[in-house]
């Protein structure tokens, strides 16, 4: 079975989603990412969507139970590189995606993960 792959980089987690996401992918995902986390005592989650043109409502609320999961495992989630169709469709579904973090690019997504731990100045030298 097709999988996304899960990096690892120190207490957080990259998932760059570069195929078209299907339904039974979506879902392998979250079971994957949920393992992951629980595995690796992962702290965060950064789930770079650039390539995604289309999100449909289940993509949507896949989204948020992986944060909501992710969570309950003391891990924050951030959505990373929305395009703008999909944030107009997402919002015309009536999806705000809640307890969803995003942030433009993978580079402040990272900043905002430290943020959010508290770990900001010891991990990024400031």
């Amino acid at each position: 079975m097709e999988r996304i792959p899960i990096l690892r980089m120190g207490q957080f987690l990259l998932v760059t989603i570069q195929v078209d996401m299907h339904d039974r992918l979506a879902v392998q995902l979250q079971d994957d990412l949920t393992e992951k986390i629980s595995e690796w005592s992962s702290r965060g989650v950064l789930i770079d969507i650039s390539t995604l043109e289309i999100v449909d409502s289940f993509i949507g609320r896949m989204l948020a139970n992986i944060a909501a999961m992710a969570r309950v495992l003391d891990a924050e989630t951030v959505v990373v590189g929305m395009q703008p169709a999909v944030a107009i469709t997402l919002v015309e579904l009536g999806m705000s995606l809640a307890g969803v973090r995003t942030a433009l690019n993978v580079e402040t997504g990272m900043e905002l993960l430290y943020e959010l731990r508290g770990d900001f100045h010891s991990e990024m030298g400031g």
